[in-house]
């Protein structure tokens, strides 16, 4: 399998993945993102009527977006689509992330539905983590900022110089040995 099917089955698997558990309802609807290279675009889709409750893409001149694909869009996207809801009545949404990592656009058009009024993702706990991983961080820096000696003794910077491989008589010889491939090849004087 070539790398383009392998990557597009894993999306796919994703896909199937988180969707598995999520499902929309007429008061809580599945809400759906799709990044691409140049825009971002979500949806409120109601599962059990198959009807698309409100959406909002950063795609074309009604958005008044300059450009699609950044944090930025991603935010104002979250808030038109929280705006549009709440006109439709719905204030709780299960967010599907799809193929996605839950970090960059995807997580910026989550937290700023879930500040306008839209709620998808749980911001009491996200500001935990990230308050965790800067501590986490910090005690690292501190850690790491003694000048100790590695395990092995060696200060930064000993030891062998960049560019210095194998010594030349070390190694596998080059055109020895039998050939790669299912076919056996014949000698080069040989002929029929």
């Amino acid at each position: 399998m070539n790398a383009q099917k392998l990557k597009l089955k894993r999306s796919e698997r994703r896909s199937y993945r988180v969707r598995r558990d999520i499902y929309g309802t007429p008061e809580r609807p599945r809400l759906s993102v799709f990044r691409s290279n140049l825009h971002i675009s979500a949806q409120l889709i109601d599962d059990l009527n198959g009807v698309t409750v409100a959406a909002a893409t950063s795609a074309g001149k009604k958005s008044g977006l300059k450009h699609g694909a950044n944090i930025k869009a991603a935010t104002e996207i979250g808030k038109k689509l929280a705006e549009a809801a709440k006109a439709k009545g719905v204030t709780k949404a299960a967010f599907d992330r799809g193929p996605f990592r839950f970090h960059g656009r995807i997580a910026a058009l989550a937290v700023a539905a879930t500040e306008a009024g839209l709620i998808c993702t749980d911001l009491a706990a996200m500001k935990a983590k990230q308050a965790a991983a800067t501590a986490q961080g910090e005690e690292a820096k501190a850690k790491g900022g003694d000048a100790k000696p590695k395990a092995d003794g060696k200060q930064k910077g000993e030891g062998k110089p960049k560019g210095e491989g194998k010594p030349g008589g070390e190694g596998k010889p080059k055109g020895e040995g039998k050939p790669k491939g299912d076919f056996a090849m014949k000698d080069k004087g040989e002929k029929k």
